[in-house]
C-alpha cells in the first residue's frame, strides 16, 4: 500500500478514535477537578495534587511498557501470528501485575511516610494520605486498564479502547459526586471519593471489556490461550523493556524540564504563572493529534515490518507528516483565530489575557514542528530503534530548550521563555529527520519477534 487515499483512510480510521480518547480523558480529569474544588474546596485539590508527581512516575513506566509491547504486538499481528500477540501481551501484563502488586502493598503500608517525605503541608496531610493510600492499593487495576487499552492498538483496534474509556468516564463522573455527597445511600468519603471512584470505574470497565472481548473473539480476549501466556518469558520481556524504557525516560525528562521552566516563570510573578498555565492547557489540546499520529505511525510501521513490507514505511511516514500538517495545523490556525475568547474561558484580568495571548502566538505554531519530529521517532520505534531518537530529544531539551529559556528570559523577559519552544522543536525536527533519512532508512529493518 503506497501513500494513497486507501492508506489515508485507514490512518484516519485508526487515528480518530484515539484522538477522541485523549480528549475524553483530559475532559474527565478536568471535570473531576471541578467536582473536588467546587464540592469540597481548594484543600481537596491540594490534597490530590500532592500525589500527582508519584502517579506520573508510575504512569510513565506503564506507558513505556505499553509502547514496547504495542510495537511487538503490531509486528506479530502484521505477520499473522495471534499466538505471539498473546505471548507478548501475557508477559507484559504479568510483569505489570507483579510490579503493581508491590506498589499496592508498599503504598498501603507506607503512604503517609511517602507524603511526609514529599513535604506535604500539614493541613492537607490526612486527606492526601486517604487519597494516596487508595490510589496505590488499587494500582493493579490502573495498570491493567492502561496496558490492555494500549495493547489493543497494536492489533489495529482503537474503537474498543475509546468505548472502554467512555464507560469508565461515565461511571467515574457518577460515582465521584455520589461519594462526595453521600447520594444513593453511599458513604460520604470526602477527598477519597475520587480515588474510590477511579477504582470502581476501572474494575467495572475491565469486567465490561472482558465480556466484550470474549464475545467478539478479540485477539486480546482473556481466553485459555491468553491465561496460558500469563508468565514471565524473559526473552520477550527483555525486548519489551528495551523498547519501552526509553519512552518512560523521555516522559520523565520532559516533566523535569517543565519543572525547571515553571521555576523560571514563577520568578516573573503570579500573572506570568497564570498565563503559563493557561497557555499550556490550550497547547495540551493541540498536542493530542501529534501524540496520536506518532502512535499511529509506530503501529502501522510495526505491522508493515511484521508483514515483511518495510518498504511501506516511507509512505506511512509521508501520511503521518501530511496528517500532522492538516490536523495539528488546523488546530493551530483555530488557536490563532480564537486566541482571545479561548483565554477568556480561563482568565478575567485583561492584562493577563493580553500576556497569555502573546505567549500563545509566539509558541503555538511550533507544535507542527514537534508533531513532525514525533512522526520520525515513531517510525524508528516501529523498527526497534529507540535510544537514538530518545538521545536526540534529550539533547534538544537539556542543551537547547533550558539554556535558551534561561538566556532569553534574562535578555527579553518572560517572552524569551516562549521563544525557547520553537527553537527547541525546530532543532528536534531537523535532527530526527536527518537521522531517519541519512542513517535509519539505509539500514536493514528486521522483525523483533
Amino acid at each position: 500500500m503506497s501513500n494513497t487515499p486507501s492508506l489515508r483512510i485507514a490512518f484516519l480510521r485508526f487515528l480518530a478514535p484515539m484522538m477522541l480518547s485523549n480528549i475524553l480523558q483530559s475532559l474527565s480529569g478536568t471535570i473531576n477537578g471541578i467536582f473536588l474544588g467546587q464540592m469540597i474546596g481548594v484543600d481537596a485539590l491540594a490534597a490530590v495534587s500532592v500525589f500527582f508527581p508519584v502517579l506520573f512516575f508510575f504512569i510513565a513506566f506503564v506507558i513505556g511498557l505499553s509502547a514496547g509491547a504495542s510495537v511487538m504486538i503490531g509486528q506479530a499481528w502484521g505477520a499473522g501470528e495471534p499466538d505471539k500477540v498473546k505471548a507478548v501481551a501475557g508477559t507484559t501484563l504479568t510483569v505489570a501485575l507483579l510490579l503493581s502488586a508491590a506498589i499496592a502493598i508498599l503504598g498501603g503500608l507506607f503512604s503517609r511516610e511517602l507524603l511526609t517525605a514529599l513535604a506535604t503541608p500539614a493541613n492537607v496531610l490526612d486527606a492526601a494520605n486517604s487519597y494516596t493510600r487508595i490510589m496505590m492499593i488499587t494500582m493493579p487495576l490502573t495498570f491493567v486498564f492502561i496496558l490492555i487499552t494500549a495493547m489493543m492498538r497494536g492489533v489495529g483496534d482503537t474503537v474498543t479502547p475509546l468505548l472502554a474509556l467512555a464507560v469508565s468516564t461515565v461511571i467515574g463522573l457518577v460515582v465521584t459526586p455520589a461519594l462526595i455527597h453521600g447520594w444513593f445511600g453511599l458513604p460520604t468519603l470526602g477527598v477519597a471519593s475520587a480515588a474510590v471512584a477511579s477504582a470502581v470505574s476501572n474494575l467495572l470497565t475491565l469486567a465490561w471489556l472482558h465480556f466484550q472481548l470474549l464475545r467478539r473473539k478479540h485477539a486480546l480476549a482473556f481466553d485459555a490461550t491468553f491465561l496460558h501466556a500469563m508468565r514471565l518469558d524473559r526473552a520477550l520481556l527483555r525486548t519489551v523493556l528495551r523498547l519501552g524504557i526509553p519512552t518512560a525516560i523521555g516522559m520523565v525528562v520532559v516533566s523535569l524540564a517543565e519543572l525547571v521552566l515553571l521555576g523560571l516563570v514563577n520568578g516573573f510573578g503570579s500573572d506570568a504563572t497564570a498565563a503559563y498555565g493557561t497557555v499550556n492547557h490550550l497547547i495540551g489540546y493541540v498536542q493530542f493529534p501529534t501524540i496520536s499520529i506518532a502512535i499511529s505511525v509506530s503501529i502501522f510501521g510495526a505491522q508493515a515490518i511484521g508483514r515483511g513490507n518495510s518498504g511501506q514505511i516511507g509512505a506511512i511516514v509521508g501520511t503521518g507528516l501530511e496528517m500532522n500538517l492538516v490536523l495539528t495545523g488546523g488546530l493551530v490556525a483555530l488557536g490563532y483565530l480564537f486566541s482571545r475568547p479561548l483565554m477568556g474561558f480561563f482568565l478575567v484580568d485583561g492584562s493577563v489575557i493580553e500576556l497569555a495571548q502573546e505567549l500563545l502566538h509566539i509558541s503555538l505554531w511550533s507544535m507542527i514542528l514537534f508533531g513532525m519530529a514525533t512522526v520520525f521517532s515513531g517510525a524508528m520505534r516501529a523498527g526497534g530503534t529507540v535510544w537514538m531518537p530518545l538521545l536526540i530529544s534529550v539533547i534538544a531539551i537539556t542543551l537547547v530548550e533550558i539554556p535558551t529559556a534561561i538566556v532569553l528570559s534574562r535578555a527579553i523577559g518572560i517572552k524569551g521563555l516562549w521563544f525557547a519552544y520553537p527553537i527547541t522543536f525546530a532543532t528536534m525536527f531537523v535532527l530526527q529527520m536527518a537521522y531517519y533519512g541519512l542513517v535509519w532508512r539505509k539500514r536493514t529493518i528486521a522483525r523483533l519477534i
